[in-house]
């Protein structure tokens, strides 16, 4: 999974720094060059070295190619933060996770423009992180990352760049956030697992490959993402749409109707 990610990191910050047509989804969602050649890349990675696995993928279902599947398979967001990609403010990422019986167990988020990687297997507690030259990404040591304690001055939110609701706001307004960041892709998730943030709800939509790897990440590092009644958010679920969702570290998070 580290392979294949970072080998589509590369082709899509080649892309990124040159030029690329963009198109509207019929979700209305943006999807450019990167995210077809970064989804060939891992597709072709995963068949090769785990090719009884079903793999879910985001450009794949939007062309109505979707696996049949059962408690084990691959979800792959190719281009996570698309828009960041667009407006080249490098704050996107690719993500591949594992899922077992409705769970993230393995994920790796790489964000190829500031050679940030986090790698997590959630069975055994193992968070990793690695940063690498965005230039000649080579993967060197993973350092282990840990969920911090909540700062007695208050919490570090962190809340979507693109798409930030109201109902977000209100939501946060419920805490005493001593910081709000805004941040695209799955690097919400990789902040509050590596102790730089404390909350990031997401009050919105979203669909499951663009949580799945940083869910994994954040909660191999200690942390959660349950739903907005504080149960764990799942995977394999109709059209692979997430409900609202609360991810956290250290904090036990406010289910959203209370």
């Amino acid at each position: 999974m580290i392979a294949a990610a970072l080998e589509a990191g590369r082709a899509a910050n080649r892309i990124y720094h040159g030029s690329f047509e963009v198109q509207i989804k019929a979700d209305e969602s943006p999807v450019c060059t990167a995210d077809h050649v970064a989804e060939e890349i891992i597709l072709r990675h995963l068949a090769r070295q785990a090719p009884q696995t079903p793999v879910v993928a985001e450009e794949q279902v939007a062309a109505g190619r979707i696996p049949e599947f059962a408690e084990e398979f691959f979800l792959v967001d190719p281009l996570d933060g698309t828009k960041e990609f667009v407006h080249k403010r490098g704050e996107f990422t690719v993500n591949i996770a594992l899922i077992r019986r409705g769970a993230p167990t393995l994920g790796v988020v790489y964000a190829p423009a500031n050679g940030q990687l986090f790698a997590a297997d959630v069975a055994a507690g193992h968070a990793l992180r690695s940063t690498l030259d965005p230039h000649n990404p080579v993967l060197g040591a993973l350092t282990p990352i840990r969920v911090r304690a909540v700062p007695a001055a208050g919490v570090t939110a962190v809340a979507s760049r693109s798409h930030r609701t109201a109902e977000t706001d209100a939501y946060l307004a419920r805490y005493t956030v001593a910081d709000l960041v805004s941040v695209g892709s799955s690097l919400k998730f990789c902040m509050v697992a590596a102790g730089e943030a404390d909350l990031y709800p997401r009050l919105g939509t979203t669909m499951e490959w663009d949580t799945a790897a940083g869910h994994a990440v954040l909660v191999a590092a200690g942390g959660r993402v349950v739903d907005p009644d504080l149960q764990p958010l799942r995977y394999g679920k109709p059209q692979f749409r997430n409900s609202w969702f609360i991810a956290s570290g250290a904090l036990m998070p406010h289910a959203v109707a209370a």
